[in-house]
């Protein structure tokens, strides 16, 4: 089957209306697919001043404004009569899922219900969401609601390998394949650093700046950050706070770390300028199931302290890029084991430069060509196996 006979529906919780790894992580795979002759039609909700422009058609679905103020987001309540009315003339071969919510639920069942494979993409782990809203009961619902859609995909494919293995574990699926990140090398790399924008935020050039970056929301990890930081401090350790992001989270994280520096929301080569003017990145989040801005922090050489979680566990060699922590029993116990594993960093240079450049070297192996070429080809060998089943079963029923 040659790529220019696929015809694939994808349908995402947030294809561009607010900018995430997962989305854009998409955008990239759709503009990678249109490039090889393939047809492909994106369903999720659409607002009126999306965050950026969709690569691809973009055709709106049903959705309602997400409750716990996060109202940023949106869930997708279903299908819809035109959304099915779309998807009857665009008459796809393959789906893409990559969000169990309610339109994930439902084309999953239009699928079936037209004999189509689905390949599901699974970009973080919401049974981890409820403990950071005080509703941690939650999660062994989540994770049968989750193993459900899931294993009712024809295969899946993950960011990590050891996201992998943490499905395989969590009985997800037993057909898993791994679609990797890439990162941006023209944005992110060391020689981006640039000490004038330091220096205009307060940063003189031998302080070393801790750098969290991504969207201020709590289940990033916010809390344990802002318990590291206060240890360092009792600690007497040489450090700055550099936040680069935004998020609905912010005014809690700022008086949580007073003293730190928000730089706000970046993007492009301003976000690449400010990576790189860091010092030290500690991503603590535990929700990952790749990290992108983990590897982004090492295209830019900064050392990198993380949880030793899935995501970061796959990109971060312990001792050698970073150091990954495991998680403590509480909040304080992680935030006294990540903030031992970031002071060696904080009072000596050469190990933040071994460290650092050695990161830089291996982020080089992270080729977004080759890493989208995976999904193309999940998507040939599940149209080409649900087309030799038809064919055995419709060969089984002439000679019956």
């Amino acid at each position: 089957m040659a790529f220019t006979d696929l015809r694939i529906a994808l349908f995402s919780g947030n294809y561009n209306y607010t900018r995430d790894g997962a989305n854009q992580a998409l955008n990239r795979l759709v503009g990678s697919l249109l490039a090889k002759g393939a047809a492909v039609r994106v369903y999720s909700p659409k607002v009126e001043k999306p965050a950026f422009e969709p690569i691809g058609d973009l055709v709106g679905t049903p959705s309602i404004g997400m409750p716990f103020g996060r109202g940023e987001y949106r869930i997708p309540t279903g299908l819809g009569r035109q959304v099915r009315r779309d998807l009857e003339t665009f008459k796809p071969n393959v789906l893409h899922l990559s969000a169990p919510d309610p339109s994930g639920h439902a084309a999953l069942r239009w699928a079936q219900d037209h004999d189509i494979p689905v390949l599901a993409s699974v970009h973080t782990r919401f049974e981890t969401y409820p403990r950071y809203y005080n509703m941690a009961f939650l999660e062994p619902v989540i994770a049968k609601i989750l193993q459900r859609f899931y294993n009712r995909c024809d295969a899946l494919v993950a960011p990590s390998q050891s996201m992998i293995d943490e499905l395989l574990a969590q009985d997800m699926h037993d057909t898993i394949g791994l679609w990797s990140r890439g990162v941006e090398r023209s944005i992110f790399s060391s020689e981006k650093r640039d000490l004038n924008w330091r220096r205009s935020l307060g940063l003189a050039d031998d302080d070393v700046a801790i750098v969290f970056l991504g969207r201020l929301v709590m289940e990033k990890g916010l809390d344990v950050f802002a318990e590291t930081i206060v240890q360092l401090r009792k600690r007497q350790v040489p450090h700055k706070v550099l936040v680069i992001g935004d998020g609905p989270a912010r005014s809690w994280f700022e008086d949580a770390l007073p003293g730190g520096i928000f730089a706000g929301f970046k993007t492009g080569e301003a976000l690449g300028a400010a990576l790189a003017s860091g010092d030290v990145f500690f991503n603590p989040s535990i929700t990952e199931t790749f990290g992108n801005v983990t590897l982004e922090a090492m295209a830019c050489g900064l050392p990198v302290v993380a949880a030793g979680a899935t995501g970061a566990a796959s990109i971060v060699l312990d001792g050698e890029t970073g150091q990954l922590v495991p998680p403590g029993k509480t909040t304080g116990e992680t935030a006294s084991l990540f903030a031992e594993a970031i002071a060696p960093y904080c009072t000596d240079p050469q190990l933040r430069a071994r460290h650092g450049t050695a990161g830089e070297a291996r982020s080089l192996e992270y080729s977004w060509e080759a890493i989208n070429q995976v999904v193309a080809d999940m998507y040939v060998r599940l149209i080409e196996d649900r087309r030799a089943l038809q064919e055995a079963e419709a060969a089984e029923a002439l000679s019956a």
